[in-house]
């Protein structure tokens, strides 16, 4: 065991549970706002909302990084980690704004769907960052990340290849060809926080 003559700043662990937790109800916010869209430019303005948040508790992290000697785990990955969650939010928020400005009367059942597998990846996240501290049993969470985003991917792949076999409107292919890929690009960002985790986990192993 080493011996650790300055404490590790514990409170970074409470911060990045709290980062993913704010991921995770914009993630929902954004999944609501597709399964009644009765009031989507409301539930857009919450996750922006949301997305404020996210850029507090990051600025707030750095912040806590600058002044703190000895970091649970190496400053290049909380970064990385930081940025990675701030990515997921940014592509939520956008993916909502996306739905208001193509002027999107009623969103698919894919989309929904889609919707629903980032929430999941989402939930996995913050289940694994709120059980970060220790490094272990945290397998679970980014293999079932992978599995949804190659879920994803599958459903994703198959919504614009009926698309474009449906023959619609060419400006409403275009739209949803637009959306279906954000959302996709979305799931692949939690991939990528997934990844990170992974990589912290194996180095502390």
């Amino acid at each position: 065991m080493r011996l650790r003559l300055i404490p590790r700043e514990e409170r970074f662990f409470d911060m990045f549970a709290e980062d993913a937790a704010n991921v995770l109800g914009a993630a929902r916010l954004f999944e609501a706002m597709l399964r009644s869209y009765d009031a989507p430019e409301q539930r857009a303005l919450e996750i922006r909302d949301a997305e404020h948040r996210g850029d507090e508790i990051s600025h707030e992290i750095g912040r806590r990084l600058e002044s703190t000697f000895v970091t649970p785990f190496d400053r290049e990955d909380i970064h990385g980690l930081i940025s990675a969650l701030d990515d997921v939010l940014d592509f939520i928020e956008e993916c909502a704004d996306t739905f208001i400005l193509y002027r999107i009367e009623a969103p698919t059942a894919v989309a929904v769907q889609q919707a629903s597998i980032i929430v999941k990846q989402c939930e996995q996240l913050q289940e694994a960052l709120a059980n970060l501290r220790g490094f272990k049993g945290l397998e679970r969470y980014w293999i079932e990340v992978h599995r949804l985003e190659n879920e994803g991917d599958q459903l994703a792949r198959k919504a614009i290849a009926d698309l474009f076999a449906g023959g619609g409107h060419p400006i409403e292919l275009i739209k949803w060809k637009d959306v279906y890929a954000l959302l996709e690009e979305t799931i692949d960002k939690c991939e990528d926080v997934a990844n990170i985790i992974e990589r912290i986990t194996i180095k502390h192993a």
